[in-house]
């Protein structure tokens, strides 16, 4: 899986492009400097929680999205997620889960 650190700077840049927001915009508004913000984005800046928080009101979006990187995922890493999770359901859970992806594949 890629560094996360990187994954999460892509995913602060996305949200902030998503915005129509520069990282100046961003920045002026969570009261930081560009650079750092731009370390952030980079996966070169390792933010405390307070900066996590700050980012999540300075984009307007619950803190755990900043840590969805599910979408990311390539599809060999989305297989093994599957399978970790297959080997930590019970046998009623993982026949549901069979009948969940089952419906989405139709």
């Amino acid at each position: 899986m890629a560094n996360r650190k990187v994954l999460f700077g892509e995913r602060v840049r996305g949200f902030r492009e998503d915005k129509n927001l520069t990282q100046e915009n961003l920045a002026e508004k969570m009261e930081i400097s560009a650079q750092y913000l731009s370390g952030i984005e980079r996966g070169k800046e390792n933010p405390t929680f307070d900066m996590l928080m700050n980012l999540s009101d300075g984009l307007k979006v619950e803190m755990w999205e900043l840590f969805d990187f599910g979408h990311e995922s390539r599809a060999g890493e989305l297989k093994e997620m599957l399978k970790r999770f297959g080997s930590e359901l019970s046998e009623e859970k993982l026949r549901l889960a069979v009948k969940v992806i089952r419906a989405m594949a139709r």
